[in-house]
């Protein structure tokens, strides 16, 4: 049962109505920075992004508290012969940093998506090695740390090194 003063923390699909939350955390380069997104300037950007790239997304949810988005959780399942795995994706408001949010929204979004892609095996989650607050929200929704991919790829003007984590179908609670 949930306390009356604790906030219930739901995955859900976005909706056009969360954009001034969205906007909120979106336009946030703290949060938006590890993401190859890149930071919302306007709240039409915010309604526009909502519209033509969170609803028609397979499996991107709203992180929220109390129905009002505060992130996203997105899963990206790969194609043809490699429809058996999936990346993982996520963000939260500043606000929520440091308080379990994300690593329960992610352990939430892991148990779902297995049941609504039946075909993944594997989840995986690539982490900035210098981000280790990311590293922590994996851990803690019991991901494994499978090693460090060197030189990896290039985000947002850098060669970065990262960190890789999975989550397999086996590894989920009954």
């Amino acid at each position: 049962m949930k306390n009356s003063s604790t906030p219930l923390i739901t995955l859900r699909p976005f909706r056009l109505t969360d954009v001034d939350d969205f906007y909120l955390w979106a336009s946030d380069d703290r949060v938006i920075s590890p993401l190859r997104w890149t930071t919302v300037t306007s709240k039409d950007e915010a309604f526009n992004f909502i519209r033509d790239k969170c609803i028609p997304h397979r499996w991107r949810r709203s992180i929220c508290l109390d129905d009002r988005s505060i992130g996203f959780v997105s899963v990206y399942q790969w194609s043809g012969d490699e429809r058996c795995k999936a990346d993982i994706g996520y963000a939260v408001a500043t606000e929520q940093w440091g308080k379990g949010i994300a690593s329960s929204a992610v352990k939430m979004a892991v148990n779902q998506v297995f049941d609504d892609m039946p075909e993944l095996l594997r989840v995986q989650g690539y982490v900035d090695v210098l981000n280790t607050a990311s590293q922590r929200v994996l851990e803690k929704a019991g991901f494994q740390k499978e090693g460090t991919l060197r030189k990896y790829t290039y985000l947002k003007g850098q060669i970065k090194d990262f960190h890789l984590y999975s989550f397999l179908s086996t590894d989920c609670s009954s």
